[in-house]
């Protein structure tokens, strides 16, 4: 601890103190934000925090001291997010390599079941350091709840566990994996001969004595990895495109009914079609013609979302499903997509040639009917788009307007500097996403649990701090999976990387996810809680999981 570091406490407790009084009142004078930035410009530089005091001097040179206008508490904090990200990083320490190597949702995703707490955070931590996102789980009867939610890539499961066994669990998803391959890997101390050939008879992929070294641990669940990545592609792509083939359809169609009951949100089926394709190979050739089919696939892939899932259907046709997405943004999509295609050249020895193509979109707002009902469709308006010239895009008769779904969030946390930089990722995420957002920040467990506004029938993601006055969010958590609601609840908590108890119980009572943060050093004088804090964009990457999972 250096000379100044009472002072920086004392400065960062004024700054949160601010931010309290600005989090009860709806507009803030343009001088009082003034004379913040005045007095962090003033002190910072003088404590050893010259970013924030330059961070705050560039405000007041661009915001400017005679205003007399009133802001909205909402935009202030939005603008001055940046300076409380600083804040935030004094606080708890250097922050490692500017972060820019967070993954976006594209990661392997294990599951983990095992009802021994200290396990699971072992294992959790070392496979999240190599960029696999890990939902571990304690309890194997919500684990079997959740597969659909945490929608795994591998599963590593211990077979002896108080409330079911790893087997019930291996017959269980061998029963439901028909249809796709999901490699199940059985990890147990018990390393008997007939206990390894159980496993195996029972479905599993691989055995896994305890203990283990993790290295040797992390090759064979990487090797599963690439494996199911192998299979997957062997089974479900299309040979000359390598986008997904026909197979493919009813698996994905399913997947998207199965989130539209729960979040009655609408997705899109577009049926798409070469132009005068027959043409391409009377007149070029087949070889000039796959040329063509290929580079059109590709086309579609690159220029559509990630989460997009392009099938071809067959010969020059191709269906495109697109989650969470209504028909005039689907429409928006492919006409920008049928002008840059029209102006691709194609090459046939010396001639060039461009091709196009038309495109029938339906709105699918009732997923009981069968997938065949909304490729019909979909398939009459490509036919009308056909026969009105074609190079163009054709919207399907839409039924009912489904409705907007509506995302709760509450951040609960006694730090006001910690809920000002989590509420700026939380609604600069949702600005990306198509769900309505209602957030609310709590200073502690107490105000919380006795608010009814998280009460109702809509999805609530809680980030909850571990360690808070009156009501701790270890007794948050219990109470929350005590509701018999509680399946609506996702919970991130925060808490210290040291702190293994409070981890352990946060997985016991069902915690869906956890991130490290210091304990406030001053407050509850905590020395030995220092650890390395949580990466915003980690905190921003967890997030987006967990939506995946409610949605």
């Amino acid at each position: 601890m250096d000379r100044y570091d009472k002072y920086r406490q004392h400065f960062l407790k004024n700054i949160r103190k601010r931010l309290e009084e600005w989090e009860t009142v709806e507009e803030i004078a343009h001088q009082d934000v003034y004379r913040l930035l005045h007095s962090i410009a003033g002190t910072a530089a003088m404590i050893g925090m010259d970013d924030i005091g330059n961070y705050a001097r560039k405000l007041m040179e661009q915001w400017g001291e005679d205003e007399q206008k009133k802001w909205g508490a909402k935009e202030v904090k939005e603008r001055l997010a940046p300076l409380f990200q600083l804040c935030y990083e004094h606080q708890i320490g250097d922050v490692a390599s500017n972060e820019q190597g967070a993954k976006e949702g594209g990661e392997p995703t294990v599951l983990l079941i095992d009802d021994d707490p200290s396990f699971l955070m072992y294992v959790k931590e070392q496979l999240e350091q190599i960029g696999w996102y890990v939902a571990a789980i304690a309890d194997p009867i919500k684990a079997v709840a959740s597969f659909y939610d945490v929608r795994p890539d591998c599963v590593v499961i211990d077979i002896h566990m108080q409330t079911k066994t790893g087997f019930e669990v291996l017959t269980f998803l061998k029963e439901k994996l028909k249809q796709q391959f999901v490699p199940m890997i059985v990890v147990s101390i018990d390393d008997r001969k007939e206990m390894r050939m159980k496993s195996y008879e029972m479905g599993a992929d691989d055995f896994i004595p305890k203990p283990f070294a993790i290295d040797e641990f992390i090759v064979r669940i990487r090797r599963q990895l690439e494996r199911k990545k192998l299979i997957d592609e062997l089974l479900l792509l299309d040979e000359l495109t390598h986008v997904y083939n026909r197979k493919y359809l009813k698996q994905a169609y399913e997947q998207l009914k199965s989130d539209w009951h729960r979040t009655h949100e609408p997705f899109c089926l577009a049926v798409l079609d070469l132009d005068h394709f027959k043409r391409v190979n009377d007149q070029y050739g087949h070889l000039i013609g796959d040329v063509v089919l290929k580079q059109f696939a590709q086309f579609v892939k690159t220029n559509v979302r990630a989460r997009d899932i392009v099938i071809r259907f067959g010969g020059e046709e191709f269906v495109v499903l697109l989650p969470a997405t209504e028909a005039s943004e689907a429409f928006l999509v492919f006409e920008r997509l049928r002008e840059q295609f029209e102006r691709i050249p194609f090459q046939s020895g010396e001639t060039t040639f461009s091709c196009t193509f038309s495109t029938g979109i339906a709105e699918v707002n009732d997923p009981s009917k069968p997938i065949g009902y909304w490729i019909e469709l979909a398939d009459s308006a490509l036919y009308k788009a056909k026969n009105t010239g074609r190079n163009c895009v054709v919207l399907a008769k839409q039924q009912e307007t489904s409705l907007r779904r509506t995302v709760k969030v509450a951040i609960v946390d006694d730090d006001a500097i910690v809920r000002a930089i989590v509420t700026d990722v939380v609604q600069k995420m949702f600005a990306k996403e198509r769900v309505a957002l209602e957030l609310r920040t709590f200073k502690d467990g107490e105000e919380f649990i006795s608010s009814d506004w998280h009460e109702g029938k809509e999805p609530c993601l809680v980030i909850l701090d571990g360690v808070m006055p009156k009501m701790d969010g270890l007794e948050v958590l219990q109470q929350l999976r005590n509701k018999k609601d509680a399946s609506r609840y996702k919970i991130i908590m925060l808490t210290a990387r040291k702190s293994e108890n409070d981890i352990a119980r946060a997985l016991e009572l069902g915690a869906d996810d956890y991130m490290t943060k210091p304990f406030k050093l001053l407050e509850l004088g905590a020395d030995d809680y220092m650890t390395k804090p949580f990466k915003l964009l980690e905190l921003e990457a967890k997030i987006r999981h967990m939506l995946k999972r409610m949605n």
